[in-house]
């Protein structure tokens, strides 16, 4: 599709609608900055009677909004993903790594999402947010859930089901405050910032759901992606701190993100080519521009001295992933000390019985068996 044209009119279900489907590189940059692609989804949707039934908090997060709300929102949770504030949680994340791996049982199969790549995003996400241990599996599962292809009503009951929960933490953390990074919302809630009770619950739920959901993935296609490529974690058992500078590349590689999340356009334009009318859905396919042959040469093969800095993985402009320097610590870590503990790890079953999630927007294995 890209080769024949990177901006595309598809089909989109019942009621003939037409949505745009964008697969080159310097087209998704463009439709990621341009401020005639709007993110407001309520806007879209309203007066269209939609059926579904997604919890508003859910429905309208910071990234489905605009400025001037989406730059109010975002500043309030920029400080907690600085890289200075990430650095802060290096310890925790390495502690925690080293605990998971402990686990994982000698000379036998075992599943690396389920005893790694899974729950260390999560662990890290609900430490931060102040999540208590015994709610985290629950948490997790809903999720999950929020991103199941094809299946409506259990997306939405997740959305209920997610929202509901983080009132009540809210509420239980404005009755008894603490460090956490949700304290430090209840406050501006509470505050001169006067989010709204919805905004507050909103962001919670984000945060949650995006620090952990994307990185889990990431992790479990860069693990398969160097196992795949065994020249190259032999590589990196000689030299292990290479590690940070080949993230780009595995991001770029196998996006964690293959879609954007929605945007429509505002007004007619132009994009690639293409005329695109007002009111048109567009998808910016991360996944497809970061395997663009114009931007990446050979895009198909895993370059470990490619400058992969450019990818679109994290997304761009004013909604990339405000959670990127925690997610990329996370995968430094992580990969490091697979890598140096199991130096002879492998894959368990053929690459072709792998199972990949069926999820809207992200793309991830269900699991990835291994052997140490």
């Amino acid at each position: 599709m890209r080769s024949a044209c990177p901006v595309q009119p598809v089909p989109a279900g019942a009621g003939g609608r037409v949505d745009y489907l964008v697969t080159g590189y310097a087209e998704a940059r463009e439709a990621l900055t341009d401020p005639r692609l709007s993110k407001d989804t309520g806007a879209f949707f309203a007066g269209k009677g939609s059926r579904r039934r997604l919890h508003p908090a859910v429905a309208r997060t910071m990234l489905a909004s605009d400025p001037p709300r989406h730059t109010r929102l975002r500043r309030l949770v920029t400080g907690a993903f600085t890289t200075g504030a990430v650095r802060e949680l290096r310890p925790f994340i390495s502690r925690v790594t080293d605990e998971l791996l402990d686990r994982w049982p000698a000379g036998e199969p075992f599943d690396f999402m389920a005893g790694l790549a899974v729950p260390l995003p999560v662990i890290v996400i609900c430490e931060l947010l102040g999540v208590p241990q015994a709610d985290r599996s629950e948490v997790r599962r809903w999720s999950a859930e929020l991103f199941a292809a094809a299946e409506p009503d259990v997306v939405d009951a997740a959305s209920h089901a997610l929202a509901g929960y983080m009132t009540d933490l809210v509420a239980a953390r404005r009755s008894a405050p603490g460090s956490s990074l949700l304290d430090r919302l209840v406050a501006a809630r509470d505050g001169a910032d006067r989010l709204s009770e919805e905004e507050l619950v909103s962001l919670a739920v984000l945060l949650l759901v995006a620090g952990h959901e994307t990185t889990a993935n990431a992790l479990g296609n860069a693990l398969l992606a160097l196992l795949r490529h065994p020249a190259v974690p032999a590589r990196l058992r000689q030299d292990p701190d290479a590690v940070p500078a080949l993230l780009d590349e595995l991001l770029r590689f196998d996006s964690a993100v293959s879609t954007a999340t929605f945007r429509f356009t505002t007004q007619a334009l132009t994009l690639g080519g293409t005329r695109i009318p007002a009111g048109a859905p567009v998808l910016v396919a991360l996944g497809a521009a970061n395997r663009d042959p114009s931007r990446f040469p050979d895009p198909d093969r895993l370059d470990p001295d490619r400058d992969a800095a450019a990818h679109l993985a994290f997304g761009h402009g004013i909604h990339r992933c405000v959670g990127a320097p925690l997610a990329m610590a996370e995968l430094e870590i992580a990969l490091r000390a697979v890598l140096t503990r199991f130096p002879g790890i492998r894959l368990a079953v053929p690459p072709g019985q792998l199972q990949w999630r069926r999820t809207r927007l992200v793309r991830g294995l269900a699991a990835l068996p291994v052997r140490a």
